[in-house]
């Protein structure tokens, strides 16, 4: 059996028991962290664990969050590698099919994780939270908003349709990379997935 320790730094403990939820939920979703399982791959006991988790559902909340900054680098580095024309509307609208495609693909790469980001309950007012921010400093939902404020920017995105576009672009994305790592889209090939993710950002592109 692994020694117990007790003996980490404050910070040292609390981030090395988010990285055992986080590992947990990259190998079996959400349903998968478990505190005492984290502190077992954490080697210390679970009385020290309590000092930073009052229980499960905190732990939960916490690797939740991580998960989120995990799936907002995949939007920034889609983002970052989307090509450019030079033209401000096609460049616009080339953005935002690229942070589609950086979500669905982490959807795809990583479904324990993306369960664990956005399937934990959450509403829009922590949507925002520094916990949920990804190494460059913003979450997938300041990501996606960033992106539809550029279209406004470039005139692709008339200013009256603007309110709560976040949420339509979202669903319909979200829809899809359920869909296929949950539901009946399961069986598709990567070539038939690739398929139906073009077409769905060009019904959100359009549909913008």
């Amino acid at each position: 059996m692994a020694k117990i320790r007790d003996n980490y730094h404050h910070g040292d403990l609390r981030e090395a028991l988010l990285e055992a939820g986080v590992q947990m939920a990259r190998e079996g979703g959400p349903a998968a962290v478990v505190l005492r399982e984290a502190t077992r791959r954490s080697s210390v006991s679970p009385n020290a664990a309590y000092r930073h988790f009052a229980d499960r559902q905190a732990l939960l909340d916490a690797v939740s969050a991580r998960a989120q900054g995990l799936a907002a680098d995949r939007m920034e580095d889609a983002a970052a590698s989307a090509p450019s024309s030079g033209d401000k509307q096609s460049d616009a609208r080339q953005q935002l099919r690229a942070v589609g495609a950086g979500y669905l693909a982490f959807a795809r790469e990583q479904p324990g994780l993306f369960r664990a980001a956005f399937t934990v309950p959450h509403d829009l007012t922590e949507a925002t939270t520094p916990d949920k921010a990804g190494a460059r400093g913003r979450t997938p939902f300041q990501i996606l908003s960033d992106t539809l404020d550029d279209l406004v920017d470039a005139g692709v995105l008339p200013a009256e349709r603007r309110e709560n576009a976040e949420l339509h672009a979202w669903s319909a994305v979200h829809g899809l990379g359920m869909l296929v790592i949950d539901g009946p889209l399961r069986g598709f090939t990567d070539g038939m997935v690739e398929f139906a993710t073009e077409r769905l950002l060009d019904m959100v592109d359009r549909g913008m």
